[in-house]
């Protein structure tokens, strides 16, 4: 089946969302790649999406917001921390186009349980930093739990100006209303 067609709106709209939240201070860094180097990386009834005949590995961030469960206000302490993911891009049987994450790391502790145990998701808890001074953006990842323990990542980036109109690249990699994952052996 083709892919959906990409747009800037979802495709379905969720009358009771589980989560809500908001993202700050992001950096979106990707790379192209064959599609054959990332599909044996995706769960089963996936295959990688393509723009232009490859497809892209991202390395992806940022400071989450005041997550929230279904429509109630963020929790400033618990729902408020740095996360930092690598996503590949997928489609599934039906066409739907969503993302497949191969780690998250997250510094709260709480939210990482819940990603793993609720939703089979790969966080993993980390100490981490974003900082930023002046156009300079930074990154720092310290693995805790669990594990490797001690794998380290440091990003800087020079914040860039605000896109009036998103290439079509940008909306490729930007216009995901889903996920892929693989939960106690079933595709998701």
């Amino acid at each position: 089946m083709d892919p959906e067609p990409i747009t800037a709106d979802p495709p379905h709209t969720e009358d009771r969302p589980l989560l809500t939240q908001s993202w700050l201070d992001l950096a979106f860094l990707h790379w192209a790649v064959e599609p054959g180097v990332v599909a044996p990386l995706l769960p089963a009834g996936t295959r990688p999406d393509t723009l232009n005949g490859v497809t892209y590995v991202g390395l992806v961030a940022f400071r989450m917001h005041r997550v929230g469960w279904f429509r109630l206000p963020g929790m400033p302490y618990l729902g408020s921390f740095p996360e930092t993911n690598v996503r590949l891009y997928s489609v599934d049987m039906q066409g739907r186009r969503g993302v497949v994450f191969r780690s998250l790391d997250a510094s709260r502790l709480l939210p990482v349980v819940v990603g793993r145990i609720g939703f089979g998701l790969p966080y993993v808890w980390s100490k981490m930093e974003v900082r930023r001074e002046g156009d300079t953006g930074g990154y720092t990842s310290h693995r805790r739990w669990p594990g490797p323990r001690g794998a380290r990542s440091r990003l800087v980036v020079r914040v860039g100006g605000l896109i009036e109109e998103p290439s079509e690249l940008e909306h490729f990699l930007t216009a995901r209303w889903g996920m892929h994952s693989t939960f106690f052996g079933r595709s998701l």
